[in-house]
């Protein structure tokens, strides 16, 4: 009997913004990942020339050895272009396996904790009626909960009033029937972060994400010992090395690690493992495509500690006519439902991917760069 190897590794630039990775078997079978990195495209599908050497005519079962391979063999390791290769390779291996056992990742995983899982998609708008607008939109959608900026102005000082706006803005998303984040993506000097989310505490927010960057450790320290409403981060974290310290420091209490660039559904699982260790929830951050909003389901299906699941859909990640359910034969899997997505019974990542779709899209790849944002002084401004 011939032995399974891995044949083919494809990778394919798919607009709007996304890089898919399609992993053959030599027995034919076909497994697919993400690893779509905003803005740096072109630079993960250049890591993809590495891994092609290293693991074609690798034994594609082997999952962990392929991760610790991936990781720990080319000597430099970490980053964020070479986790985001390594997750969609690692996506992709989890689907190929499953398709050839005909189980879903989760049942290779341990198995099914809950039966759907909770799902929230951002909103914009600067003002309360735009906030109002975008938020019945999304009810429309079948969301119970959504994420908006907290603001984009107010840099290193602030007045009350500026908080005042932040307020309305909030109160016009939950007037409108939504449960709320608020994102402060690392714009805000520490004390006003400190003085805004003293002043959001009354609104009963999901959480309060990135109120400082997180290489700021201290900071945000002195903010998670200010306020009660629930510290979100790790959207820019990628590996279980890079979130121990905020465990140990206790300094958050839900992470955001990125399945397509925290090294995949593998490494997220453990990360997840951990955070349960020290009572922290889990909210996989994810405003990508339908392949690694599928390998987040995979994960809410087996960790017992993920709390809610954040995709993108329509009205503002996705432009043009892209939108992540383009490239889904099964779209309704995607679908929310009364504020949940649904457990997919599927084998691997539990979607079927529209592979001449793929194919035809990526003719065209996306050259996507990050907009830059700038404060009302003209200085830069984190995303």
């Amino acid at each position: 009997m011939t032995p399974t190897t891995i044949a083919r590794i494809e990778t394919f630039l798919v607009p709007p913004r996304w890089l898919f990775v399609r992993i053959e078997a030599n027995d034919g079978a076909v497994g697919w990942g993400e690893a779509s990195l905003e803005g740096h495209g072109e630079a993960v599908a250049g890591a993809f020339e590495a891994i092609k050497d290293r693991f074609t005519g690798h034994d594609p079962d082997r999952i962990e050895d392929i991760w610790q391979i991936g990781y720990r063999g080319g000597f430099y390791r970490g980053g964020a272009v070479l986790m985001s290769a390594l997750s969609g390779v690692d996506q992709a291996l989890w689907d190929l396996k499953g398709k050839r056992a005909g189980l879903p990742a989760y049942e290779m995983l341990g198995g099914r904790v809950r039966d759907k899982i909770r799902a929230y998609a951002w909103i914009g708008g600067d003002r309360p009626h735009e906030i109002a607008d975008a938020a019945k939109a999304r009810a429309a959608q079948g969301f119970t909960a959504v994420k908006m900026n907290a603001t984009a102005e107010l840099g290193w000082l602030a007045t009350p009033k500026a908080f005042d706006e932040v307020i309305a803005r909030v109160a016009a998303a939950q007037a409108a029937g939504m449960d709320v984040g608020l994102d402060f993506h690392g714009r805000v000097h520490r004390p006003i972060a400190k003085q805004l989310a003293k002043a959001l505490e009354p609104l009963g927010l999901l959480f309060i994400e990135e109120p400082l960057l997180s290489e700021n450790h201290e900071g945000l320290a002195a903010i998670a010992a200010h306020t009660t409403t629930p510290i979100a981060l790790g959207e820019r974290l990628y590996s279980r090395w890079d979130f121990k310290p905020f465990f140990e420091a206790r300094t958050v209490d839900i992470i955001q690690p990125d399945l397509s660039h925290a090294g995949g559904l593998s490494e997220c699982r453990r990360i997840a493992a951990m955070a349960e260790a020290y009572d922290i929830a889990v909210a996989p951050h994810c405003p990508l495509g339908p392949l690694a909003l599928a390998a987040c389901i995979q994960l809410g299906a087996c960790s017992p500690n993920v709390a809610i699941q954040e995709m993108s859909l329509g009205i503002h990640y996705n432009t043009g006519g892209h939108d992540l359910l383009n490239f889904v034969v099964d779209k309704k899997v995607l679908t929310t439902i009364d504020g949940y997505l649904p457990i997919p019974t599927g084998p691997g990542l539990g979607i079927t991917i529209d592979e001449t779709a793929v194919r035809e899209a990526a003719r065209d790849p996306h050259r996507w760069r990050n907009p830059i944002w700038r404060l009302e002084d003209g200085s830069f401004a984190e995303w």
